[in-house]
């Protein structure tokens, strides 16, 4: 632990200022950090528990997605790579590489099922406001591009994993000390009994049941 705070330190030392507010440091694998959240968008409300575990290499940003007190593990088995996996259970990640609040930014999802949605996001207003350009350019081949993804379905204990690996070479980004990125990251629970009503809970409140809203995106350096 001391180990990491030292890294965050003398990291500091090597970025502006305006990244001197940092939400999350990650490390260099295999040492990971947690982002935490058991609260729903925009509510507040409890949510189940969900964790997301980062680490980088030189040339990936790794993420163990961990779904906790889980009931439907619920999902369309019709549905392929960059469908609509959303409208079911799904963990998401939103990740840009800059400390600005983005008006671009690259959208990642996994279902309980293993299936994963890659689409970099065109939201110009940054809160996906009425009226607005919204629009999305999907990676089609995601895993010829050197994507991974394992999920781990754990019924017995109500719990299910990912664990995904995403190329930064995506964000210009290999080789990312020092570096920092913007980020929020998302869960929505459904069921047969409640589709297609969702709870939406997120790890950065965005203040609307809408999770395009960039101005909340946590601060997060690559220590």
């Amino acid at each position: 632990m001391r180990l990491v705070s030292d890294l965050v330190v003398s990291t500091l030392l090597l970025v502006p200022v305006f990244a001197s507010k940092i939400d999350l440091a990650v490390p260099r694998c295999p040492a990971t950090a947690p982002a935490k959240f058991t609260t729903q968008v925009p509510s507040g409300s409890p949510c189940p528990q969900t964790q997301v575990d980062l680490c980088y290499t030189d040339t990936s940003l790794n993420l163990k997605f961990t779904a906790r007190g889980e009931k439907n593990f619920y999902f369309d088995p019709s549905q392929t790579t960059n469908g609509d996996i959303w409208e079911y259970e799904v963990m998401e990640a939103f990740i840009y590489k800059g400390y600005n609040d983005p008006q671009t930014y690259f959208e990642y999802e996994v279902s309980p099922n293993n299936v994963t949605y890659n689409s970099f996001v065109y939201n110009p207003s940054r809160v996906r406001a009425a009226g607005q350009p919204f629009d999305h350019a999907f990676v089609t081949d995601p895993f010829a591009d050197g994507f991974k993804v394992n999920t781990v379905l754990d019924k017995t204990n109500k719990v299910w994993t990912s664990e995904s690996s995403i190329p930064l070479a995506l964000f210009n980004g290999e080789d990312p000390r020092g570096s920092v990125w913007r980020m929020n990251f998302f869960r929505t629970i459904t069921g047969p009994d409640t589709f297609p009503n969702q709870q939406l809970c997120g790890w950065k409140n965005t203040n609307l049941a809408n999770f395009h809203v960039t101005p909340v995106f946590g601060t997060v350096l690559f220590v």
